[in-house]
């Protein structure tokens, strides 16, 4: 895969895609990074890439000729196996499930906005979807990018160390991870749960599944709606809403 970011700051993302699993995917050739400036593309004689906003209002906004050029350099031709992404508060909620969609493609561009936004010619001229890592306001789409990056990545054939890994981990199945523990096997006076110390593999993912499903009811109790339960696992659900 090749992920490119359009980014006024590339100098941002450097050290994530040299550092950990990010880093070691793309020494292995399981990914590609690369970053393009839209100051790069910006013909005005002082280097600007922003402009107020017809019909008035606070801030700047990118103007919509240097992202697109931006774009157009890193997919000359476009075609099936690339997708074009905005990041932005607008954009429709990230999700496991859309990380692992992404993580089929060839390409992924990323545009990261800036100051008060994107001219909306941009995202009409050239982007395929919308995408927004939560409901709040960040200065700029860099955090984003990595965000949605580094959860599509790790989802590609070979990046991680046992394949597993990826689907065990929180909202895979629409579940939380279950509590993981490792040496001591005592902390303070707390001591891992006997069941993950007795070998026993099927006891240990009855155990774990519980804990998932408990954790999920406590804390993310709307994933619910859409996971996978047994009627054993309703019922159990049942009986804690009935006991709250």
């Amino acid at each position: 895969m090749r992920i490119d970011v359009v980014t006024l700051f590339p100098e941002f993302l450097a050290a994530f895609f040299a550092h950990s699993i990010i880093g070691r995917a793309q020494a292995a050739g399981r990914v590609r990074f690369r970053t393009v400036n839209p100051r790069d593309f910006t013909t005005n004689k002082h280097g600007h890439i922003d402009d107020t906003p017809y019909g008035g209002g606070a801030g700047m906004l990118m103007q919509a000729e240097p992202v697109c050029a931006a774009v157009e350099s890193v997919v000359p031709v476009r075609n099936e196996g690339t997708r074009i992404i905005l990041l932005s508060p607008t954009g429709k909620p990230f999700s496991q499930e859309k990380a692992a969609e992404l993580a089929g493609y060839e390409q992924l561009v990323l545009i990261c906005g800036h100051y008060e936004g994107i001219d909306q010619r941009v995202e009409d001229l050239l982007v395929d979807e919308v995408i927004s890592v939560g409901d709040y306001v960040l200065t700029g789409g860099e955090l984003p990018a990595m965000v949605v990056a580094d959860a599509t990545v790790r989802l590609l054939p070979g990046v991680l160390g046992a394949e597993v890994s990826a689907w065990e981990d929180s909202f895979s199945g629409h579940l939380l991870e279950f509590p993981q523990y490792t040496k001591p096997a005592v902390v303070r006076g707390l001591a891992v749960p006997e069941v993950l110390l007795s070998g026993h593999h099927a006891n240990i993912a009855a155990w774990r599944r519980a804990q998932s499903l408990r954790l999920t009811w406590e804390r993310r109790p709307e994933l619910l709606e859409r996971a996978q339960l047994t009627p054993a696992e309703r019922a159990q659900v049942e009986e804690w809403e009935a006991e709250r």
